[in-house]
């Protein structure tokens, strides 16, 4: 399940790609696919390791084109371990609202991104999360759990003052935000509520099956109740004679 729209947010073979804050890999998957040299990179170690696997698996599978790679380490977010202006690509999908400083992320992540380079950020929308947190202390009141609710605006603030110029943004995964509803209001640990599991049961069948009438539902409903907020981003080439 992709947060991030790759129509909006063009990939070419052979871009080198970070994707910072890459959990179980979703989107470092879908860009080696696509032909990209992928770094992914996250604190978790026993992800970092699944997602190493899963890489490696692909490989053998042939599901990545000639000349895309795929590395996955662990590494620190406000720390990495690389020079500047050393990848095309940069995606953080559901990290910023984990990070108490957003501002020192943002700007790490604008030092090893190319000039001209494309940035993709998506954080939980504001109205659908503010609903799980009037649900649910436990749904964010948990350790390495959510610390702040964006809104797009000062989300894309953020990015502008951190030195890179949006281009575009939507709202995705309007299905998903009735689940965490459900599951805030029967407990985030409570898997066995009957409405939790006949409507993850919706998800799974949706994800798996792709059927045309959930996807028309999903559009209409992303403007309204999107769970995620999508933000796509350029950093700006300096004028000619600018100082570096």
């Amino acid at each position: 399940m992709l947060t991030v729209d790759f129509s909006r947010f063009p990939l070419a073979a052979g871009d080198r790609v970070l994707d910072l804050g890459c959990g179980a890999g979703r989107h470092a998957f879908e860009c080696y696919r696509r032909g990209a040299q992928v770094v992914a990179v996250d604190r978790n170690g026993e992800e970092i390791r699944e997602v190493a696997k899963w890489f490696a698996a692909m490989k053998e599978a042939g599901e990545a084109p000639a000349g895309a790679t795929a590395t996955a380490m662990e590494g620190d977010a406000l720390a990495l371990p690389f020079p500047d202006e050393s990848f095309d690509v940069v995606i953080i999908s559901e990290v910023m609202e984990h990070i108490p400083d957003d501002k020192g992320v943002l700007a790490e992540m604008v030092r090893v991104l190319k000039p001209g380079g494309r940035i993709a950020v998506t954080v939980p929308r504001y109205g659908p999360e503010k609903v799980c947190w009037a649900l649910s202390d436990a749904y964010h009141e948990v350790e390495g759990g959510h610390i702040r609710i964006y809104k797009a605006d000062e989300l894309l603030g953020k990015m502008e003052a951190a030195g890179l110029k949006p281009y575009g943004t939507h709202h995705a995964h309007g299905l998903h935000s009735p689940y965490w509803w459900l599951k805030c209001a029967f407990g985030v640990d409570n898997d066995k509520a009957l409405p939790v599991k006949a409507y993850h049961k919706l998800l799974v069948w949706d994800i798996m099956k792709k059927p045309l009438a959930t996807r028309l539902a999903e559009q209409a409903l992303n403007p309204v109740i999107g769970k995620s907020f999508v933000a796509y981003a350029t950093k700006p080439h300096l004028p000619v004679g600018a100082a570096q």
